[in-house]
């Protein structure tokens, strides 16, 4: 779910942010954008609302302190600055209607809130405003796969490499690379954008840790450390990086090493990845009193989510149906989340929220269509095969459990035992 910015983590940055306060102030709004990352965000807030106090009607600076809410929620999961980046776009766009950053920066959060349609709507009109500049085709983009219009989005990755071949457009491709089941394309594409990141940290950093999930996703654990260790390296604080880590060392079976980077991640900034990953560490290591705190502090945070805008349902329905909770109100997030988000993923989560509550006809409709681009995916294919066992069809499952296996033999600390016993 690449366009899950928020939820998902990791910034498409193409280099460094300058030094705090003084770096705002001399940069144009697509400089900022090009250049944000992890630092001392507050200061270029503070900066940013000293300067507007003097000059209220300064667009540049409203927008910059629009997008520098947004970087700071990655920081901090204080998801009411997303209310607040809103508050002042908005004001940069009646100052100025025609404003392709301010716009852009709306479609922008309109994506991390999980708003495709609005996002897609916002960033085509930055887009017609500002043909040539790229991260606009990339909010475009990353919109139109939410809404499982791949040709679109596809072609619109397509537009934005060639505008600007950097880290944001090169991760782009490799992504869609990977939803059409090409892996060693992927890892080229993720191999330029590490070119393309070079001497600047937190990009170089995040392109590390992208590349080892690739790796990690066909079951690579080798290659996928070094590139976590490579991100750490370069990086020695990114949370990111220890997230990952966290999960290599869970799928190598090193557990009390997951658990020491799952809570350096998720102790640090409670962003609903850390706070699901540690939780899964904690139980497949035994602790589910520590797994079940975790579990609880996930329905907080969907809480604060929603209070400012953001539709989780489809993350909040796998992980329901995911870990047996709730699975009739699982089902109808699924079914609701699919409308908004009629994806690949939005018909994987559905097809698996119908097998769980023993709806299997239907479900194995929506596993196929969640198929339809070749990706290679080990979940979806284990969820097929527990879909086929479901109908009966014993051989077939098992020839889905084998593939599932093949692709990634560490893809679930709990379901992975599962195909392995239903495979022979």
């Amino acid at each position: 779910m690449a366009a899950t910015v928020l939820l998902l983590g990791g910034v498409l940055n193409e280099s460094e942010q300058a030094e705090a306060g003084g770096a705002a102030a001399a940069a144009t709004p697509e400089q900022f954008v090009a250049q944000f990352a992890p630092g001392d965000t507050n200061a270029v807030v503070r900066d940013l609302q000293q300067r507007l106090r003097t000059r209220p009607d300064d667009v540049e600076s409203s927008v910059l302190l629009g997008l520098a809410y947004q970087q700071r929620v990655r920081e901090t999961a204080d998801f009411s600055d997303l209310t607040r980046s809103e508050g002042i776009l908005e004001r940069a766009r009646e100052l100025d209607p025609a404003n392709a950053d301010a716009i852009g920066g709306l479609a922008t959060l309109a994506l991390a809130r999980h708003d495709f349609g609005r996002a897609l709507t916002l960033g085509r009109k930055a887009r017609r405003l500002a043909p040539s500049t790229a991260r606009h085709y990339g909010v475009v983009g990353d919109a139109l796969l939410e809404l499982g219009r791949y040709r679109e989005a596809f072609a619109s990755f397509d537009r934005m490499v060639r505008l600007k071949p950097n880290v944001a457009s090169y991760a782009r491709v490799s992504y869609a690379r990977e939803l059409l089941g090409d892996k060693p394309g992927a890892i080229k594409a993720m191999q330029f954008a590490l070119d393309a990141a070079a001497g600047r940290r937190e990009a170089l950093a995040w392109t590390h840790v992208q590349l080892g999930k690739i790796y990690l996703g066909m079951g690579r654990l080798q290659p996928a450390e070094a590139q976590f260790l490579a991100a750490l390296e370069v990086f020695p604080t990114y949370l990111y990086g220890f997230e990952a880590r966290a999960q290599l060392a869970l799928a190598a079976g090193r557990n009390r090493e997951a658990v020491a980077f799952g809570v350096r991640a998720a102790d640090a900034v409670p962003l609903p990845q850390f706070v699901v990953s540690l939780a899964d560490i904690y139980r497949a290591s035994g602790n589910r009193p520590a797994a079940r705190e975790q579990y609880a502090l996930m329905d907080v945070i969907q809480r604060l989510l929603r209070a400012n805008g953001v539709n989780s349902d489809l993350e909040l329905a796998l992980f329901r149906i995911d870990h047996g909770i709730r699975l009739r109100e699982g089902l109808q997030l699924a079914r609701a989340a699919r409308v908004d988000r009629p994806s690949i993923f939005g018909d994987d989560v559905l097809a698996w929220a119908l097998a769980r509550n023993g709806r299997c006809d239907e479900a194995r409709v929506y596993s196929k269509r969640s198929l339809r681009l070749g990706t290679k995916d080990a979940s979806m294919y284990f969820h097929r095969g527990m879909i086929e066992r479901c109908l009966g069809r014993k051989a077939e499952a098992a020839r889905w459990f084998t593939r599932a296996l093949e692709t990634n033999p560490h893809f679930s600390p709990f379901w992975a035992d599962v195909a392995r016993r239903y495979s022979s």
